[in-house]
């Protein structure tokens, strides 16, 4: 054979060559390789990395997953900690030392059970319920103020009771404002620059739940709630001048709800001042406690199991001030692992709905960023109180304090979370499982 036949079987084969593969690459949605490129298009993305970052496109998040069983395990050994003595007081004889956490574990069972669930929905499914689900939400909020149905604890009515727990469907309705929201502002895209058409219902069906909440009175649901809905219209495209307008509207309502009720006032003075005689043993008496607790923690803690303020002097030592006691036992050292450990995963949330909305699934990027607004604004607020950096206000602290439907709840929310993680990794593969 001469060298001009191979020359010309040669320039055939790399012309067929080609074809093929501008013919296959038409069909997968792969675009044409550039000199020293890999040409790969994942969901009509360019994605050119390495083996490692293939890698690790693979399943779930798991330092996400481990970092949130993390929580969940020392917030378990922290309510033991600090319910062990409860029985020692006769508001609490009857019950065991083990009672609240025996109730905490099998909640954190139980929310693990419906969470595997939850993961199992497509996103696409909690879009279509989003409307109903909110419904169900208002309804519940609704049914507790009902006599009978509501429980009454200290005054509050934010219960139902439900034999092996207790209910609060403030922390179901956390969950379907961000569904919701994040819903609505999908369906508004075209209008979100107009505040009466785009922000007007929603803040009509956000004040709706708030005026059952303060009904029962649960501020502190409402503030969540408020700035969960206020952060999705943000994160979904509202103006900035309309996002200032929504702020100075909700620091309006909120400022009047403070200077129209008395103990919330007090509350107020006794944040500026718990040391004061007349606020000491009154509102201050557990925000200053909290200090002492925190104080006696020093750098590394007295040790587990050795907090003296939790013996019937702190309040609510397993619930809203469960940091307190982490600072007397841990010191300073457990507070920061405990504001860390939020901190990136409020962040690791948030990012994982960026990459959603990047992948253009909207509603999934607002419920990511939602759920990371949720988490980290509530921990702040927590952190805050016990810290005596804020007024108190009754927030739990996510995932670690005890508390039924809390824990319920925010481990649904982590699991969407993760099947929102895992769709935008079967995106990126080309919808491959």
């Amino acid at each position: 054979m001469s060298e001009r036949q191979k020359s010309l079987i040669d320039r055939a084969s790399a012309g067929l060559s080609a074809s093929l593969y501008g013919l296959s690459g038409g069909l997968m949605g792969l675009q044409p390789a550039r000199e020293g490129v890999l040409p790969v298009n994942l969901g009509g993305y360019d994605y050119a990395r390495s083996a490692n970052a293939n890698a690790k496109l693979q399943g779930l998040d798991q330092t996400l997953a481990w970092v949130v069983v993390a929580l969940l395990m020392w917030g378990m050994v922290m309510v033991y900690s600090a319910s062990i003595a409860l029985p020692d007081s006769p508001k609490f004889a009857r019950y065991a030392q083990t009672h609240f956490v025996m109730r905490h574990i099998v909640s954190i069972g139980v929310g693990f059970a419906v969470a595997l669930l939850a993961f199992q929905v497509p996103i696409e499914k909690w879009e279509k319920i989003a409307r109903p689900f909110f419904v169900v939400s208002l309804i519940l909020l609704l049914a507790v103020l009902i006599p009978h149905i509501g429980k009454d604890v200290n005054g509050a009515r934010r219960w139902i009771s439900l034999g092996a727990m207790n209910f609060q469907p403030s922390e179901f309705a956390k969950l379907a404002v961000i569904i919701y929201a994040s819903d609505y502002m999908v369906r508004k895209m075209d209008v979100k620059e107009r505040f009466f058409r785009a922000v007007l219902p929603i803040g009509t069906a956000v004040a709706l739940a708030g005026i059952l909440l303060l009904a029962e009175p649960d501020m502190g649901a409402f503030l969540v709630i408020a700035i969960i809905a206020m952060g999705i219209l943000f994160l979904g495209g509202v103006n900035a001048r309309m996002f200032f307008l929504i702020l100075g509207v909700l620091v309006f309502i909120f400022a009047m709800i403070i200077m129209a009720s008395e103990w919330r006032r007090d509350r107020i003075f006794a944040y500026l001042d718990p040391w004061d005689q007349k606020h000491s043993l009154g509102k201050g008496y557990q925000l200053s406690h909290s200090l002492i607790a925190i104080g006696r923690g020093e750098i590394f803690g007295v040790g587990l199991g050795g907090s003296v303020e939790k013996l019937h002097w702190l309040p609510e030592a397993h619930t809203d001030f469960l940091l307190a006691v982490i600072g007397e036992e841990f010191g300073l050292v457990g507070v920061v692992c405990v504001i860390s450990a939020f901190l990136w995963l409020s962040r690791r949330i948030m990012l994982i709905g960026r990459q959603a909305i990047q992948l253009d699934r909207v509603f999934a990027g607002l419920v990511a960023q939602g759920v990371g607004i949720w988490i980290g604004f509530q921990s702040f607020i927590n952190m805050g109180v016990n810290l005596g950096a804020l007024p108190t206000k009754g927030l739990t602290l996510p995932l670690m304090s005890y508390g039924g439907s809390a824990i319920l709840l925010n481990m649904v929310a982590i699991a969407i979370v993760l099947r929102i993680d895992v769709e935008n990794k079967q995106m990126m593969r080309g919808g491959r499982e």
